[in-house]
């Protein structure tokens, strides 16, 4: 089934900008995904299980960092084309 996410990071720090750059650049790294970025969300278009799996991993690693939000929509479409 394909899914598309629409996901806003906030981290709350100061110097946001470089974790929401890691956050994108982790996403990008399953070539199986679309991913589109513009100034107030990142999408991810792909396969449920793909995109999912690789969302639930960059998020955890983004937990890292204290005070993180998320902020997500999840569509059971393929609104990509």
């Amino acid at each position: 089934m394909k899914i598309s996410v629409e996901i806003s990071y906030y981290p709350l720090n100061e110097e946001y900008k470089i974790p929401i750059k890691g956050f994108i650049a982790s996403l990008n790294e399953n070539k199986s995904l679309i991913v589109k970025t513009n100034t107030m969300a990142t999408q991810v278009f792909g396969e449920y299980d793909e995109v999912m799996g690789t969302v639930q991993k960059c998020i955890k690693s983004a937990f890292e960092l204290p005070h993180s939000v998320f902020v997500m929509k999840i569509i059971n479409a393929d609104l990509e084309k």
